[in-house]
């Protein structure tokens, strides 16, 4: 199986190119941004050594699909979705925080909390949960946005005293955020799922607020499965999950959570080849479709071409 670990391309009128963990984001005339969701995978904001076969194909196509699904609640940045690993759109101004919205105690915010902390970015949080169990609201937990090492908790208070994010702009981010979690959740319903949490990152261009990268993927998301949530949480046995967090769960069972020091564990091809097939497996399951795998042998002149064609046009 091909993987695409990095991408090196030089479009017509381009004037600047930036690698991400996993996205290689190229500008084009100042206008226009071409992102390629690459097949390179992160965890514990570390970029594993080794790509997954059709993780950027995944990727992209959830997050078309449910861009496109939420145009209605908060326009978006996508203008064009020419390659099944890339999308095409507005270039605009990201606002410094990531905001994370948790309807279930679950992740980082148990981890929080089983060591001690009632309160998580700011919000209380009442004694007594278990991890997995439904919160008694959605809690908005942002995140500071870091252009390169970890990305930090911070508080609604830190965000607005530090000026990252106006008052108003703020409140804005807030109500979209509730607004785009409640139709992930609907959707996720559909299919038999439980969104648990997600995050979402906002734009600017002028003063018109976006939504940008990508929403409700895997990689931003995670889902349990509803049927049976009840009896595991009554049995205290763990949720059957669609996330990454079982790459998580992997790394710190052999000894890595990307603390200094650590080495990250041999990637074998068996490895690779599950990581794959839980990311169709996915795929499948959050959008209800059967994934078509793009085999091409050249998968980087299929996205140069893919990608010149899609800008002429734009």
């Amino acid at each position: 199986m091909k993987a695409i670990k990095e991408t090196n391309f030089n479009f017509p009128k381009q004037s600047s190119f930036y690698k991400g963990k996993v996205r290689d984001v190229y500008t084009i005339d100042h206008r226009l941004m071409a992102m390629v969701v690459t097949d390179r995978i992160s965890a514990f904001d570390v970029v594993l050594p080794e790509a997954i076969p059709f993780k950027g194909q995944v990727l992209n196509q959830i997050g078309a699909k449910f861009l496109k699904a939420t145009a209605d609640i908060v326009q978006n940045w996508v203008i064009a979705v020419p390659d099944e690993m890339v999308t095409i759109g507005r270039i605009c101004e990201p606002f410094k925080v990531e905001m994370v919205i948790r309807g279930y105690l679950a992740g980082h915010a148990w981890r929080e909390y089983s060591a001690g902390k009632r309160s998580v970015c700011g919000v209380a949080l009442p004694d007594g949960l278990k991890e997995n169990d439904k919160l008694p609201q959605p809690i908005i937990t942002p995140t500071t946005k870091a252009s390169v090492g970890h990305d930090e908790d911070i508080s609604r208070a830190d965000i607005l005293a530090k000026g990252v994010v106006s008052i108003v702009d703020y409140d804005q981010l807030e109500n979209y955020t509730y607004a785009l979690y409640k139709r992930g959740t609907e959707m996720a319903a559909e299919r038999g799922l439980i969104l648990v949490d997600t995050k979402y990152e906002f734009g600017k261009i002028g003063e018109e607020i976006y939504l940008i990268d990508e929403i409700h993927t895997p990689d931003s998301s995670r889902y349990f499965y509803a049927e049976g949530y009840e009896e595991r949480q009554a049995e205290n046995t763990p949720q059957k999950q669609l996330s990454k967090e079982f790459v998580r769960k992997w790394l710190i069972e052999n000894g890595f959570q990307g603390k200094d020091g650590q080495e990250i564990p041999v990637m074998t091809p068996e490895i690779i080849a599950s990581i794959s097939e839980r990311y169709i497996e996915l795929y499948e399951q959050i959008t209800g479709d059967q994934f078509v795998k793009n085999e091409q042998d050249d998968i980087l002149n299929r996205i140069e071409q893919n990608v010149l064609g899609s800008l002429l046009s734009n």
